[in-house]
């Protein structure tokens, strides 16, 4: 399996060298060349099995020859055994036909414990196999941060730098980043949104010199590796209800876009998916975009579903490069007038292709909070945190529109655990959520952290002053 850059100007890599850089060189997201495809007995074939046995069938062609059957298995059966569910990623159903599949059962409680976990296994496995050491700087607007700091705390050959938005994540949030503390872990409270910490860390990675003194790594969703552990959820959830004889559709609650297009990946590999709904907030950038065809940043609004404070979905170039055919030159002129612009216009082939794959909706807080008490109430007592709320609405508006048929299983992921959430669940139900044991042995902690200014010399200079690559 090889990988190309979205942008064209980078070199065909395979994938631990995709793994290791993140973002290629010339400023685009690695992408396969050709998708691997699963025959309709091979998709049937994975009903029932344990997840890791599922999630090895499905990430082996993405992975190659780079690393042995044995050792992706090895790090796939370790990368789950810290989840707290037998299923790992269990189907609740909530109606007839209408399911969440809960994805908060790792470590953090967080969707991004699914990749994250297997990510770090396979960056450490490589960097020891090369007598490496890596810095890994990421981005987060809550969960990302958490996700990766527990899977890379203590690791010899890596040093993790979290960068999230100063006073924009919850308590929960912060304290997972906040509290490890092996000395391999430094966090970044940047005074700025989401979308500063991100244009900063493309930044960091788009000065070459500093990208290799450092020896820069990428853990945030522009790393394949990540979409790579995501996609076999959407086998599992798919299979069990029914596939590859019946479509699924599937609503996700979206910012950086990376969910939905593992999503996109398992349709294109085969798996009979019905339709894919974009959920969002009022930071509603991707459902203005699949309504208008002008892709168009606004101010960053804070909500009670901080993950999707999201103006600028860094995974939407990738998707961008397989709705035009694979054009590079395209592509790149689109990001570059959108950086210039702040807007830019799809242009009628690619629009109607993304109207034709994906459905987008929008909910901003008062109905959030409405989910949640229906849910509650009606759900047999079930409780959902604020994105996957956002996304329960999104899906019931999809049903009432007729964009996913009332005979057709609809999933909606479960992104976070609803304790990660207290005050916005709180509000809604009235009393607070189930504190499960991970979140109140934070509580009290000492916390480490910095508040830095949101300017490139000044971070780039903190990273520099205490990363190991450079001792």
């Amino acid at each position: 399996m090889k990988y190309q850059s979205t942008r064209g100007g980078a070199p065909v890599v395979g994938f631990e060298q995709a793994l290791l850089a993140g973002l290629a060189k010339d400023g685009g997201l690695y992408v396969p060349q050709d998708w691997p495809q699963m025959s309709r007995d091979e998709i049937a074939g994975l009903a029932g099995l344990p997840y890791s046995e599922l999630a090895l069938k499905v990430i082996t062609p993405f992975v190659g020859a780079d690393f042995s059957q044995s050792e992706l298995q090895t790090m796939l059966a370790d990368a789950y055994s810290g989840f707290n569910h037998k299923a790992i990623a269990p189907l609740v159903q909530l109606d007839s036909n209408d399911f969440v599949l809960e994805l908060f059962h790792g470590p953090t409680l967080a969707f991004k414990d699914f990749a994250m976990q297997l990510l770090a296994r396979l960056m450490d496995r490589a960097l020891e196999r090369h007598g490496r050491r890596a810095t890994i700087v990421g981005a987060t607007s809550g969960d990302t941060g958490g996700a990766a700091i527990e899977a890379f705390r203590g690791r010899d050959n890596i040093d993790v730098f979290i960068l999230h938005p100063h006073n924009r994540v919850t308590d929960v949030q912060r304290r997972q980043m906040t509290t490890p503390v092996e000395e391999n872990v430094h966090n970044i409270a940047l005074e700025g949104d989401f979308d500063d910490c991100q244009h900063l860390l493309k930044a960091l990675f788009n000065d070459h010199e500093l990208r290799d003194e450092l020896q820069l790594a990428g853990v945030n969703s522009i790393n394949w590796a990540r979409i790579v552990g995501q996609i076999p959820y959407y086998f599992a959830a798919a299979t069990a209800l029914g596939a590859p004889h019946r479509e699924t559709a599937f609503c996700v609650p979206s910012g950086n876009l990376g969910d939905i297009f593992a999503g996109f990946v398992a349709r294109k590999m085969g798996l009979p998916v019905g339709r894919l709904v974009i959920a969002t907030n009022v930071n509603d950038i991707l459902a203005r975009t699949l309504e208008t065809g002008r892709y168009e940043t606004r101010d960053a609004v804070a909500t009670d579903s901080p993950s999707m404070d999201i103006q600028v979905s860094s995974n939407f170039e990738r998707l961008l490069y397989e709705l035009s055919g694979h054009d590079s030159a395209w592509l790149k002129g689109f990001m570059e007038e959108f950086a210039q612009n702040g807007t830019a216009e799809l242009g009628e082939g690619v629009h109607k292709k993304f109207r034709k794959l994906f459905a987008a909706g929008r909910l901003d807080d008062d109905g959030t909070q409405e989910v949640i008490r229906q849910v509650r109430q009606g759900g047999g007592g079930y409780v959902a945190d604020p994105h996957t709320a956002v996304g329960l609405g999104v899906a019931a508006q999809m049903r009432e529109q007729g964009e996913v048929a009332a005979s057709m299983p609809l999933v909606t992921l479960s992104t976070a655990h609803p304790a990660k959430f207290p005050d916005a669940v709180e509000r809604a139900t009235g009393e607070p959520p189930f504190q499960p044991e991970i979140i109140v042995a934070q509580k009290g902690l000492p916390e480490r952290f910095e508040v830095l200014a949101n300017d490139f010399e000044q971070v780039a200079a903190h990273i520099r002053s205490r990363a190991r690559v450079l001792t």
